[in-house]
């Protein structure tokens, strides 16, 4: 059976927000990258468990059990989203806290000495939550540069720092500023063959491309909802047998089983409840005989389209005397993400003046802070737009021509 995935005006009529105006604009939401807008089925299944369901986890009376159904229903969603199994899913407030939290429990294995291996490429988030340790434990952190005028990673210089001193890698899946996909299949059979535990930071990956934490090969994988179209929630993949023997700080009277024993206190069940419906959401766009089998459909024509609308972003905004684009070309390996710069004008200023028609975008170092200042635009930043499902045709059209209306008030 052939599979169909849904029109974009079927797709962009179930979220509300984009239905408002600015300025009197239709508004053009460009900047997934730092967070999609939210369908309404996902609005709904939140409110629906406050309104109906609300209680704290495992008590006798009816609204707990169903919390406990709703939380493990929505496990197994996730799991469907990751390719793994139920007991491999852990929920926290989100992946920076999620990654400091495993930081500690992993390091109470480590000592002076040992080392971890991170990139230039990586939001911080994927960086400082592993710094802290060598102030916590006196390991040493290396880096993997990130090769400038390509935007990648330099994969030799990986090879080169893994050593018998290794304990950890912590890689992105794709850099959140200029949207390069990584190797990171490649990363974690390299680090796999060191005895080096693998860790995945697929926060932005997650919105474009289908998981598969079994084909990445990978020891844990963090990610977050709300990049796509969920809740402000982050979730944490791990093999079985190291969420159950690693050393997590825990409350005593907290359960010892995987994964409850990752999570901290009362989870925010609301929106743990919203991440399962946004995997639903993105399932119901395609057919399929299962969930993930929907998932897959879906990431696969969507991924297509956005790297359409994308090309036609790239070739629009390259025509544009004083616009410079950074990171790989359309035909790279890459995600729907662009960050461009406009001569002699702060991103900001950029932002603010696409805002007033109606665009929306975000700008400065959204945290991969290293990425640009290797970019040499510390003080300028960068100004970042992205595709999502729901981005049209005409939207790409408005923000190419916004763009030349504000280099020719500055050339």
């Amino acid at each position: 059976m052939t599979s169909k995935t849904i029109s974009v005006e079927e797709i962009r009529s179930q979220f509300p927000a984009l239905e408002r105006i600015h300025n009197g604009f239709p508004v053009a939401y460009f900047d997934g990258p730092g967070g999609t807008q939210v369908p309404r089925s996902v609005v709904e299944a939140m409110t629906d468990y406050l309104f109906n369901h609300n209680a704290n986890t495992h008590w006798a009376y009816p609204t707990s059990n169903e919390t406990d159904a709703i939380i493990e229903d929505s496990r197994q969603a996730l799991a469907d989203f990751l390719n793994c199994s139920a007991d491999e899913v852990a929920f926290g407030q989100n992946m920076s806290s999620l990654t400091f939290h495993l930081g500690r429990a992993l390091g109470r294995e480590f000592s002076a000495g040992d080392e971890i291996i991170v990139t230039e490429l990586d939001h911080h988030a994927n960086v400082d939550t592993w710094r802290a340790l060598e102030k916590d434990r006196g390991v040493t952190i290396r880096v993997v540069p990130m090769d400038i005028e390509s935007g990648t990673l330099e994969f030799g210089e990986l090879e080169n720092l893994l050593n018998s001193k290794t304990k950890l890698l912590a890689i992105g899946a794709a850099s959140n500023a200029i949207g390069t996909i990584s190797d990171v299949k490649k990363a974690c059979a390299l680090a796999k063959a060191n005895g080096t535990l693998s860790f995945v930071d697929a926060v932005h990956y997650a919105a474009h491309n289908a998981i598969d934490v079994k084909d990445f090969d990978c020891d844990f994988l963090a990610c977050s909802a709300y990049k796509f179209y969920g809740p402000h929630i982050g979730i944490l993949y791990g093999r079985k047998e190291l969420l159950e023997k690693t050393d997590f700080p825990k409350l005593k009277p907290a359960p010892e089983n995987s994964p409850d024993r990752v999570e901290t206190g009362t989870q925010s069940h609301e929106s743990i409840a919203g991440a399962a419906a946004a995997v639903n959401f993105l399932a119901s766009l395609s057919e399929g005989n299962s969930r993930r089998e929907k998932l897959l459909n879906t990431y696969s024509e969507i991924h297509s389209r956005k790297m359409d609308m994308f090309k036609m972003m790239w070739d629009g905004l390259s025509g544009i005397n004083g616009v410079r684009l950074y990171g790989q070309p359309p035909e790279g390996k890459r995600t729907p993400t662009l960050g461009f710069t406009v001569k002699n004008m702060m991103s900001e200023v950029v932002s603010k003046k696409l805002v007033e028609r109606g665009i929306f975008t975000s700008n400065g170092d959204f945290y991969a802070m290293t990425v640009i200042e290797k970019l040499g635009l510390a003080d300028e930043g960068l100004v970042r737009i992205g595709c999502a499902c729901y981005t049209t045709q005409e939207e790409i059209e408005r923000l190419i021509e916004g763009v030349r209306e504000i280099t020719r008030e500055t050339l």
